[in-house]
């Protein structure tokens, strides 16, 4: 059973149609060039603090606030 075209514009005579596999591979390839990209940008000193390091610190700091308010309550 063959899986139907995805693709912009469906109703646009010209439009492509892209199949679920091709959307797949053509979003892993944007994901690493987007990649590829951010380390050349880090290579060159222009990187930015990473997004999971930002929400560990956010999390140890009210960690740190709940179990401070537990310990000193008792």
């Amino acid at each position: 059973m063959s899986e139907p075209p995805v693709g912009p514009d469906e109703g646009h005579e010209d439009a492509r149609a892209y199949t679920p596999a091709q959307v797949r591979e053509s979003w892993l390839l944007r994901r690493r060039q987007k990649i590829r990209e951010e380390i050349e940008r880090n290579r060159r000193g222009e990187y930015k603090v990473p997004t999971w390091v930002l929400a560990a610190l956010l999390v140890a700091i009210v960690l740190g606030w709940v179990l401070f308010i537990v310990l000193v309550g008792h």
